[in-house]
């Protein structure tokens, strides 16, 4: 009878024993699969963010056909938005160039935007027209434009050269000479930047620059 009874002792004991293994494997496949939907999430939430990080930054662009110096002061700026951007506003983007001019006290930088958002002053300095139409007879009302339509092509002549002279905002072709550069950044709130180096081999007026 002992005998018998030390037999099923040992088989209660082994089925327990095989109860406990179970169970820690039930744990440790909770505790994986917790930790793989965790990642999963975050490679979830990173690839989104990323997508619409991408998806700002082409959607809001603009492409740079031509640079031309227009004077002794200005360039015109001949652009369109890039493929994929929505209607901007022009007075949510801004230009600045950046020279090195050792008659005005080394590195200058001068900074502007693309428009007032006032279609009706008879400005042609700092405004945005269709490079089909550009404004040049001065009167009022102009026809600026306020907004940049994709697949358009639109003109902008900046002022490198506040002037007169005035010292740390002067990149001006009076100053800069042959071989000289110039940096060119424009940027579109919440959207993208654009990056071009301009090369000056001539200072005459209709020289391109890119």
């Amino acid at each position: 009878m002992m005998k018998r009874n030390n037999e099923k002792n040992e088989i209660g004991s082994i089925g327990i024993g095989a109860m406990i293994v179970f169970i820690a494997l039930i744990l440790v496949a909770a505790v994986a699969s917790a930790v793989i939907i965790q990642t999963g999430e975050k490679l979830q939430q990173n690839a989104q963010q990323t997508g619409q990080d991408t998806e700002r930054e082409l959607g809001g662009k603009i492409t740079i056909n031509s640079v031309l110096i227009s004077s002794v002061t200005t360039v015109r700026l001949t652009f369109e938005s890039a493929p994929g951007s929505g209607v901007l506003g022009t007075e949510n983007i801004a230009w600045q160039v950046s020279c090195s001019n050792a008659n005005s006290g080394g590195y200058n930088f001068v900074a502007n935007v693309f428009g007032d958002d006032n279609i009706l002053d008879a400005s042609v300095i700092g405004d945005t027209y269709l490079a089909s139409d550009p404004d040049t007879d001065g009167q009022t009302p102009g026809n600026s434009v306020a907004t940049i339509d994709p697949g358009v092509s639109y003109v902008l002549d900046m002022t490198i050269d506040p002037g007169p002279d005035t010292v740390g905002q002067d990149c001006g072709f009076d100053d800069l000479t042959v071989n000289d550069q110039i940096t060119l950044w424009i940027h579109v709130e919440g959207g993208g930047s654009t990056y071009e180096t301009l090369y000056i081999s001539s200072t005459s007026p209709g020289t391109a620059l890119i």
